[in-house]
């Protein structure tokens, strides 16, 4: 895809008006300089977001919601950078220009454009099928017998292939190409329909463009054996890149700070009919890590709901121990063997709250593993040793202790002391407190630039945090932020002009900094050094008198 002009971008931001467009959103009040309101990412009654028109940035204190204008149409709407920058374009009457392409971009680009119209031309013409034509009335039927409504079943675009030829034949009155169908995964070798006789499932990407299909074998005579058939992988279609039902669940997996993660498409679709709706699919198989950085846009939370099976317990354990990998708060709910989400839809919520952390089932599954006592405390031991101290952590702990019958004396030898190598945190949203530090602090030199001299006396060093130490020399040296550090910004931005800090709070978080820096290498110093250290110690203990 051709790039947009960097002229044209500055050009764009300098014309929209973020108040106009968050505006149109949630209703805001002007307090002071700045714009308060309900977070439109989230259901509140109390306001909780606030908005500052000079800076361009937002941040909501109740879902951590935070950004620029971009990032607010981004996630608003549900488009990528280009596609929000056109849309910024088109609300505020400017003209986009393009970096020159070559043709062979331009083409590729168009190639895709058609690919993706006749696959939405495709759905639609399935799903007439299904519920317009005489032929899709087993279908209907099979899907009654589901449990699933035509309500819902519309909302996800479900359709039949009727076999044949019938769809290519179509297609090429339409202008389409064969190369073109056999591109899309519409069309098999010999130029027949890829679809035959089968239930099929449009899979979108996050922002609703149909990208390929999953088709469910209706009959016992099928000449396909497996029960479920997707479009064959290509440069359009990869099927470990899509989650089922992500764009009918976005938003309200940003409402609720949740997202619940199922196997099939028809346990999504189950769930929604009774009235969850932040459930999206994987599709029969373990999360990918590129399924997983799609949920992390919205999220942080993820409740693994897979079957009880045995393959269902393999797919759960592969997915959770990425994703806690990747740092997000991962909940196993544990089902019944045999049992699968649709089953026991209308009361999920209360299947919900038995949900486990991912420390306390990865300890349960370390235990039943173990072949005796001392594998197991050998196993749960290394298990522990990888996160940091946390409640998780601690109920984990517990559990082990219970389960080995472990005597008090024991039990402290579970949990090794001092930092561990640690591979992921229980929680990503939980900053520990010398990360909040160092926020609070950067956030009262954001609102009161008399504290940046003090900043300045403090070295990169002294800030754990990468982000945390660019947006130092930004302060400082007006080095550019980033747009990797808009969210950043904008949190902390609203953190200082919340009047909760003042200069002498900053100050004295800034010498915390230095107090804590100073205690870290007093802990590792010479003899020689440590005189000097302990009296630069002195002095910022000193200071905190004053």
């Amino acid at each position: 895809m051709s790039r947009i002009k960097d002229s044209s971008v500055e050009e764009i931001k300098a014309a929209a008006n973020i108040v106009d467009v968050v505006g149109a959103r949630t209703q805001l009040r002007k307090v002071g300089g700045r714009y308060t309101g309900r977070c439109p990412f989230h259901e509140e009654r109390t306001p909780s977001f606030s908005l500052s028109p000079d800076k361009g940035l937002y941040y909501c204190f109740g879902c951590a919601a935070k950004g620029d204008l971009i990032t607010f149409v981004r996630e608003t709407e549900q488009l990528d950078f280009t596609g929000a920058i056109e849309w910024l374009a088109d609300r505020f009457h400017v003209q986009v220009e393009y970096e020159e392409s070559s043709g062979r971009e331009d083409e590729r680009r168009r190639r895709r454009e058609r690919l993706v119209s006749l696959l939405e031309q495709a759905t639609v013409f399935y799903e007439r099928h299904l519920w317009e034509s005489p032929g899709g009335g087993p279908a209907r039927e099979y899907l009654v017998g589901r449990g699933l409504h035509e309500e819902v079943c519309r909302e996800f675009r479900l359709g039949l292939a009727p076999g044949g030829s019938t769809l290519v034949t179509k297609a090429l009155e339409q202008g389409f190409s064969r190369e073109e169908l056999a591109s899309a995964g519409l069309a098999g070798r010999r130029g027949s329909d890829y679809f035959s006789g089968r239930l099929l499932f449009p899979l979108a990407d996050a922002r609703g463009r149909v990208l390929g299909f999953q088709a469910r074998r209706l009959r016992e005579d099928d000449p396909l054996r497996a029960k479920y058939v997707n479009s064959p992988e290509s440069d359009l279609f990869r099927k470990g890149d899509l989650l089922y039902g992500l764009d009918r669940a976005r938003g309200a997996i940003a409402k609720q700070e949740r997202a619940l993660v199922v196997e099939g498409n028809t346990d999504v679709l189950a769930l929604r009919q009774a009235g969850v709706e932040p459930v999206v699919a994987s599709m029969g198989t373990a999360l990918t890590e590129r399924q997983l950085k799609e949920l992390a846009r919205t999220t942080r939370r993820i409740f693994l709901c897979f079957d009880g099976d045995q393959a269902g317990e393999a797919a759960t354990l592969r997915g959770m121990d990425l994703a806690a990998a990747q740092g997000l708060d991962v909940r196993i709910v544990p089902l019944p063997p045999g049992q699968d989400p649709a089953d026991m839809a209308e009361r999920f919520e209360d299947v919900l709250g038995g949900a486990v952390s991912y420390l306390v089932y990865r300890v349960r599954l370390e235990l039943d593993r173990a072949a005796d006592r001392q594998e197991g405390f050998v196993r749960v031991r290394e298990l522990l040793g990888r996160f940091e101290e946390s409640p998780e952590r601690q109920d984990a702990a517990r559990l082990a202790a219970d389960r080995l019958d472990l005597p008090r004396e024991m039990q402290a030898g579970l949990v090794p002391r001092g930092p561990g190598s640690v591979t992921g945190t229980v929680s990503a949203k939980a900053l520990d407190a010398g990360l909040r530090r160092e926020r609070d602090a950067l956030a009262a030199c954001m609102a009161y630039p008399e504290l940046r001299p003090l900043l300045a006396e403090l070295a990169p060093e002294h800030f754990d945090e990468e982000s945390h130490r660019r947006l130092r020399a930004h302060l400082l040296d007006g080095e550019p932020a980033g747009d990797d550090l808009v969210g950043l910004r904008a949190e902390l931005d609203a953190r200082g002009a919340s009047g909760a800090l003042d200069v002498r709070t900053g100050r004295e978080l800034l010498l915390r900094l230095r107090e804590r820096w100073l205690l870290r290498e007093l802990a590792s110093a010479d003899l020689g050094r440590m005189k000097e250290l302990q009296t630069a110690l002195g002095k910022i203990r000193e200071a905190f008198l004053h």
